[in-house]
């Protein structure tokens, strides 16, 4: 033991530190050995034990005195006469303590020690719940209400919560009288520490219930099915959530309830396809169509508009409608409609049919102008998707 280290060099403070700097010096060391971060290193665990033996001198305001005018040996009789040391054999020579209580009891818990724990009694939110709905396209562009239904957890109607059968109420813990903890006392190498733990006769609840409710079993709460009117926002996308704000599981001890998330599901169109904002169709017009113009009826989420073709309209040219959109989740704006144009070209002509195509074709006087596609834009550009 004659090779112990000065005890304000493990901590790294000055002779001269204040109480408060001794303190914090210690609980810098004690985390950065801390043998919960520092599993199967006997280096650091070593480490820890020398801080908290440097610390239980210093922080006596006695036993310092006497380290600071003796050195060890005021504080430790054993010191260099081959004795095990001044704490009854030390950190793992027989006393019965545990490092995480004792490291949790000076930091409050914090490397999973006994710290203070909150009332049993105190009211506490209740836990958020899920559910589902499916929609149509027309509907999460629009917006609706929607009749859910869902389980959550609610106040148990006969006993009120209490856990207890009607005429009956719950009885205070005697062990605990009410907090839910007891107190048990250590030994430690700070001396005899005192540490809190869940009381093991009431469950940490602070009161006992001899007679339980019938209806709930003594949990004061029972799982119900309730259905429940949703307002879901116009513009919604699919696999998106709604939260309905205390609508979940009712909350313990008085405390308020939970959130209901509604995941939302939207059916595909067999007309539109949605992006982003904008709703995307395609429509199919006949050569002659895109050859001449035409004004034709375009179904849209507001219902049938009318279109107007241009002449010399190409296949796969796009056109746009303003603010036909969808409408921006909780705002005003509204994305485009765009129409991708799609030229159906005829099949099994007659032999007049045919005929007439080739005057045409000879009217042009080159093939490679019939139909071709210089990848011009159309009249409102052209966009692939």
């Amino acid at each position: 033991m004659a090779d112990k280290r000065d005890y304000y060099e493990v901590l790294g403070v000055e002779k001269t530190a204040s109480d408060d700097e001794i303190k914090k010096a210690y609980r810098r060391k004690a985390k950065e050995y801390h043998p919960d971060l520092h599993p199967g290193d006997k280096e650091a665990e070593d480490k820890f034990k020398e801080a908290n033996e440097a610390y239980e001198v210093l922080s006596n305001p006695d036993k310092k005195a006497k380290y600071d005018r003796f050195g060890h040996a005021g504080v430790d009789p054993n010191y260099g006469a081959g004795g095990g040391g001044g704490f009854g054999g030390g950190f793992g020579g027989g006393m019965d303590f545990d490092l995480g209580d004792i490291f949790g009891s000076f930091f409050g818990g914090g490397f999973g020690g006994g710290g203070r724990q909150a009332n049993p009694n105190a009211p506490r939110r209740g836990s958020d719940t899920q559910a589902r709905v499916t929609l149509s396209f027309e509907e999460a562009a629009k917006g609706c209400k929607k009749t859910i239904e869902f389980t959550r957890v609610e106040v148990c109607p006969d006993c009120k919560g209490s856990g207890a059968e009607s005429g009956t109420s719950a009885e205070t813990c005697p062990e605990c009288h009410g907090r839910g903890q007891v107190n048990v006392q250590q030994r430690t190498p700070f001396g005899v520490i005192q540490t809190s733990k869940s009381c093991s006769r009431c469950g940490g609840k602070g009161k006992i219930i001899k007679t339980p409710c019938s209806k709930c079993r003594g949990r004061g709460v029972i799982n119900k099915k309730v259905k429940l009117e949703v307002n879901i926002p116009a513009g919604i996308d699919d696999r998106q959530v709604v939260n309905v704000s205390g609508q979940g599981n009712s909350g313990e001890n008085g405390g308020p309830a939970g959130n209901l998330h509604v995941a939302v599901f939207v059916r595909p169109h067999p007309f539109f396809e949605r992006d982003g904002y904008d709703v995307w169709c395609e429509v199919t017009i006949s050569y002659a169509q895109a050859a001449l113009g035409d004004s034709i009826e375009v179904e849209t989420l507001d219902g049938k508009v009318r279109y107007d073709i241009p002449a010399g309209t190409q296949p796969g040219n796009v056109a746009r409608l303003k603010g036909r959109g969808i409408q921006a989740v909780n705002g005003r704006n509204r994305g485009d409609q765009y129409i991708r144009i799609i030229v159906n070209v005829p099949k099994n002509l007659s032999a007049r049919q045919k005929e007439l195509l080739r005057e045409f074709d000879a009217e042009f006087g080159s093939k490679s102008t019939l139909g071709d596609n210089d990848d011009k834009k159309g009249i409102f550009g052209k966009k692939k998707k």
